[in-house]
């Protein structure tokens, strides 16, 4: 079915529709402990009602995967694949102007809730499109599925870490995803092609111990700051490259201090007068698939913690940068990916506008699915919205949301077509 064709015979119910969406956000999914039986009970029943098939995999105990799925008249496509994680961060009420699980809304239309961008509105929007299409077609020409995934906020190890490698996802046949993005400031849709890995560095250093009036080389401090001077140089030189325009942040090897931890403890805090033989570090380092990551590990055991500096260190890679066949792990954005082409013209059908592609500067379920060779891209149809993933009174405009549903309509009008 074209564009144009589903722009005629849409009909729109936008206040049902934005209730809708209050009633997901209301259900606490905040680490440590989410809902998530309620939240896939209230998908279920969602999907149920604009009739669609569900299935609920337990492949971790206590985190269930709602598999929604739209089928296709001809099955033998490779199938489109929408997918939203349940989880959210916890949030800190006090901190809040309403309450993270209230759905509050204002007088200017701001819904107020913890996930609003993160990513509960693209879950309802998902299903709201697909609602107004059954519309006009009861089936599209390829399947379309939508995954509802555990644990994207702690990692994805027991969510998507484990749907890639089971026999249902071989089963479904995906030849293009969906995951979600971020909010656009400005006019534009964001669109995300990458994104940025995680690594989890901790440095240990150790020294002779002494007396705190000693004046010493080696001690295990001095050690450890001399590698933090060093980090922090290389931290300052990518920075430089983002303010000079340069290189965007996604684009740059982060590297933040998160702790340290050195002292001798007493009953009444740290012993003052004794310099400890134990000190360590840690950082999170954030590389673009762009980045050589040998080259990275080769400049932290010679430059950042070298061991004649008597440093020590460990690197948690918390997901890969390289695909199944040792490729940078992007989705192409040209004409060699028929995806990109089908999804970006109907960005433009519904009346929009894409921003330049870029490399998501923090890391979603995206790289399961790259990993594996298949075209994923990163999108939330959030426009003139503040970025507020995370932070305190995250918001989203009604109208924003419902502007959303139409970009879907289009979307999965295209992409689910025969091309």
């Amino acid at each position: 079915m074209s564009s144009t064709t589903m722009t005629k015979n849409k009909k729109k119910k936008k206040t049902p529709q934005s209730h809708a969406s209050n009633s997901y956000l209301r259900i606490n999914t905040a680490h440590p402990s989410p809902d998530y039986a309620s939240a896939v009970s209230y998908l279920t029943s969602q999907a149920h009602s604009i009739g669609l098939t569900t299935r609920t995999l337990l492949l971790t105990p206590a985190a269930p995967l709602l598999l929604v799925t739209w089928p296709g008249t001809r099955p033998s496509l490779p199938s489109l694949l929408l997918n939203s994680h349940l989880d959210s961060v916890p949030a800190e009420p006090s901190k809040w102007s309403h309450p993270p699980f209230s759905a509050a809304r204002s007088p200017d239309g701001r819904i107020y809730a913890r996930g609003a961008q993160d990513d509960k509105s693209i879950a309802m929007q998902y299903l709201e499109a697909i609602r107004t299409l059954k519309n006009t077609i009861p089936n599209p020409t390829r399947t379309v599925h939508i995954s509802y995934v555990p644990d994207e906020e702690i990692g994805g190890a027991d969510g998507w870490g484990r749907f890639v490698e089971s026999e249902v996802f071989d089963e479904m046949r995906v030849g293009f995803m969906l995951d979600e993005g971020q909010a656009s400031v400005g006019e534009e849709f964001r669109v995300f092609y990458a994104d940025r890995c995680p690594w989890w560095l901790i440095v240990r250093a150790v020294g002779v111990p002494g007396h705190g009036s000693r004046m010493y080389r080696g001690s295990a401090l001095e050690n450890l700051m001399r590698s933090v001077e060093v980090v922090g140089g290389f931290r300052e030189a990518q920075f430089d490259l983002v303010k000079a325009g340069l290189a965007p942040p996604s684009e740059v090897v982060s590297v933040n201090p998160v702790y340290f931890k050195a002292g001798v403890e007493s009953g009444e805090g740290f012993v003052m007068n004794m310099q400890p033989s134990e000190a360590e570090a840690g950082f999170d380092v954030r590389l673009p698939p762009t980045v050589d990551p040998d080259l990275l590990k080769r400049r932290i055991a010679e430059e950042w913690a070298p061991a004649h500096w008597n440093l020590t260190y460990t690197i948690s890679e918390k997901g890969p940068i390289r695909d199944f066949k040792g490729r940078p792990l992007m989705t192409a954005t040209n004409d060699s990916n028929p995806w990109w082409s089908v999804f970006s013209n109907a960005i433009v059908a519904a009346g929009g506008k894409l921003a330049k592609p870029e490399i998501l500067a923090s890391t979603t379920d995206a790289r399961f699915l790259r990993q594996r060779g298949i075209p994923t891209l990163g999108f939330s149809p959030m426009t003139n919205t503040p970025i507020l993933l995370h932070d305190h009174n995250e918001f989203l405009k009604d109208t924003v949301y419902l502007r959303g549903i139409e970009i879907y309509e289009h979307i999965i009008s295209a992409l689910s077509s025969s091309f």
